[in-house]
C-alpha cells in the first residue's frame, strides 16, 4: 500500500525517527535545497566503507565497485533510463569538464545556455569566452518557453545546449524540453541537462519525454540526501565521444588485454568519462540511503507530492505575514506547480536575514539576493509554520533598524 502524503504533516514527522544524528525533529532546518540531512543509514555506510577497507585492504575495489553500481542504479530509476551509461565523480564540474573536452570546439565554438545556471558552470563559461568560445544566454525566464528561445539559438557552429531543468535562482521548473532536442539533433549538437535541482523531488523521466539521446548531470547532495561526492555524468549507451581529460579509469574495462604503445582506448560501458582512484566512501553512504528511501517508499511522486504541500504552506505562511515587498516579496507569477522543491524570496537582505533566521534556529541559504527556503519530507507542519513566524520577526527587526 502506498504512503499517503498527510501522513509527512504530523508532528512529529514520522520520518524524524531515521534522522537522529542530524536531530531534524529539534531543529527547524529550511537548507534542504543547499543541503538536506542524511538518514542515519547513511552513517551505517560510511562505518562499512572503513571495516571494508581494513579488512580486504587493496581487495577493498570489487566491493567498492559494488556499491557505485548500486549508485548508478539508483540514477536510472530516478531518470526512468534503464539503457543509459553513467559516469561518477565527486563533482558535476570534474564531469561536465570532461563532457566539454570531448566536443569539437574548434569547429563549433558555441555554446548556448540559459542565465541561470549553477555558478560552476557560469564561471567556466565566463573563462571559455576569455579563450575565445562564442557563448549565448538566453533569459531563463518565463521558464515554460525557455526551450524556444534555445533552440532558435542553435546552429551549425553550436558544439553543446547546456540549461537546467529546474532553475537554482527562481525555483522555476523549465517546459518542454522538445523544441532545444529537435534543434541540438537537427544541427548536430550536444544537448546537456543539468537536473541537480529537479532529482529527486520533481520527477523527471527521460524515456517518457523522449530525452534518451541527451546528456544529464547531477549529483545527490540535496533532494537524494546523498551527502557529497556523488555526482554523475548520464550519456547514451552509442556515445563514442573521446574525452581529452580522463584518467586511467576510463579505460579500467580494458587494460587486462593487450593494445598497441601509445594507443588510447575508451571504457565501452560507464566508465568512458572517469577519472582516477577517488574515496570510495561516499558511494557506500549513498547505496545505503538510495536502500532507505526504497524501504521507506519514498518515490518520486510521494516526495513531489510532499513537497507540492510544504511548498504551498510556506508560501500560504509567507503572504499571511504581509510583509513590505520592497524589502522581501516572493514571485506571484510563478504557480505552485511551476515551482521546483523550495521558494526563492527576493530581498536586498538576504544574506543578512539568512544569518538573523540561523541565529533565530532557522536554517535556510541565500545567493545574491535569493533567500532560499527548502523544505525535506521529514518537516512537520508545525517546524515550517514556527519557521515563517521567526522569518516575519527578523524582517520587521531588521528592515526597522
Amino acid at each position: 500500500m502506498a504512503r499517503d502524503p498527510e501522513d509527512f504533516r504530523a508532528d512529529p514527522n514520522p520520518l524524524a525517527a531515521h534522522y537522529t544524528r542530524f536531530r531534524v525533529g529539534e531543529r527547524l532546518l529550511l537548507s534542504g535545497h543547499s543541503h538536506q540531512a542524511w538518514p542515519d543509514r547513511g552513517f551505517r555506510g560510511q562505518q562499512l566503507a572503513w571495516k571494508d577497507a581494513a579488512l580486504c585492504v587493496d581487495g577493498k575495489w570489487e566491493r567498492a565497485f559494488a556499491k557505485a553500481d548500486r549508485v548508478r542504479e539508483g540514477y536510472r530509476r530516478l531518470l526512468g533510463d534503464p539503457d543509459g551509461l553513467y559516469s561518477l565523480a565527486a563533482s558535476t564540474h570534474d564531469l561536465v569538464i570532461k563532457l566539454f573536452s570531448a566536443l569539437p570546439l574548434a569547429e563549433r565554438p558555441k555554446i548556448v545556455t540559459t542565465t541561470s545556471e549553477f555558478y560552476s558552470m557560469g564561471r567556466q563559461l565566463a573563462r571559455w569566452e576569455e579563450a575565445g568560445i562564442e557563448a549565448v544566454r538566453v533569459p531563463s525566464l518565463p521558464a515554460a518557453s525557455v526551450a524556444e528561445r534555445l533552440a532558435r539559438e542553435v546552429c551549425d557552429r553550436t558544439a553543446a545546449v547546456y540549461t537546467s531543468t529546474v532553475f537554482f535562482d527562481t525555483a522555476a521548473i523549465a517546459g518542454d524540453l522538445t523544441p532545444a532536442a529537435e534543434a541540438c539533433r537537427r544541427h548536430g549538437a550536444a544537448l546537456v541537462l543539468d537536473v541537480y535541482h529537479q532529482l529527486n523531488v520533481v520527477p523527471f523521466s527521460l524515456r517518457e519525454r523522449g530525452l534518451e539521446d541527451a546528456f544529464v548531470t547531477s549529483a545527490g547532495y540535496k533532494y537524494c540526501q546523498l551527502g557529497e561526492g556523488n555526482a554523475f555524468l548520464r550519456f547514451p549507451k552509442d556515445c563514442a565521444l573521446r574525452p581529452v581529460v580522463t584518467g586511467w579509469y576510463a579505460e579500467f574495462g580494458e587494460l587486462s588485454e593487450a593494445k598497441e604503445p601509445g594507443a588510447l582506448r575508451y571504457s565501452a560501458g560507464h566508465d568512458r568519462f572517469a577519472g582516477a582512484t577517488y574515496d570510495p566512501t561516499s558511494h557506500y553512504r549513498a547505496a545505503e540511503v538510495f536502500d532507505f528511501f526504497h524501504e521507506q517508499e519514498l518515490e518520486p511522486t510521494l516526495l513531489r507530492a510532499i513537497s507540492q504541500h510544504q511548498i504551498g504552506l510556506l508560501m500560504r505562511s509567507f503572504d499571511a505575514l504581509d510583509l513590505d515587498p520592497e524589502v522581501i516579496r516572493r514571485n506571484r507569477d510563478l504557480a505552485l506547480a511551476e515551482t521546483g522543491g523550495f521558494l526563492a524570496l527576493t530581498s536586498p537582505l538576504a544574506g543578512k536575514l539568512q544569518k538573523a533566521l540561523k541565529d533565530a534556529g532557522v536554517f535556510t541559504d541565500s545567493r545574491g539576493t535569493t533567500l532560499r527556503l527548502g523544505p525535506a519530507p521529514y518537516l512537520s507542519d508545525r517546524q515550517i509554520e514556527e519557521a515563517m513566524e521567526i522569518l516575519g520577526k527578523s524582517v520587521r527587526s531588521l528592515s526597522a533598524r
